[in-house]
């Protein structure tokens, strides 16, 4: 099993709502807030490694916020989840001898892997169009 926390989740949901953005103005962290309806202070503390990473810049004024630091195509699903979960294992059952245990998790790990990295911030953004319920 691999869980990913609302760390993760509400990292994409930043990425995808700054992805829809282009390259118009910032946006707000209150205003993405407001428009997936999570906690400001919440996402305060997510865009900070979001920001040392390299994946946004800030932008500063009465009409800043913040926009993508590189173009959505360019930024993975991987890219985010990892910078904010760190590396994803997926968690081994019990029900299996060790050798058919490791090859099944190796190739499940290797899938996910593969999904994650080959998932683009562009194509998060055009496929969300449920709002805030997305998942990988």
């Amino acid at each position: 099993m691999m869980k990913i926390s609302t760390k993760g989740r509400y990292g994409l949901t930043i990425m995808i709502a700054l992805a829809k953005g282009g390259e118009q103005k910032p946006l707000s962290l209150k205003k993405i807030a407001q428009m997936y309806n999570l906690s400001e202070h919440y996402l305060e503390q997510l865009i900070a490694p979001l920001r040392n990473g390299g994946l946004v810049k800030s932008v500063r004024g009465a009409y800043g916020g913040y926009k993508l630091g590189r173009k959505a195509e360019e930024i993975t699903a991987g890219d985010i989840i990892r910078l904010l979960e760190g590396p994803l294992v997926v968690v081994e059952g019990d029900n299996c001898d060790e050798v058919t245990k490791r090859k099944l998790w190796d190739k499940i790990q290797s899938a996910v892997d593969q999904v994650l990295d080959s998932t683009t911030l562009k194509d998060l953004a055009e496929d969300d169009d449920t709002g805030y319920m997305f998942y990988i």
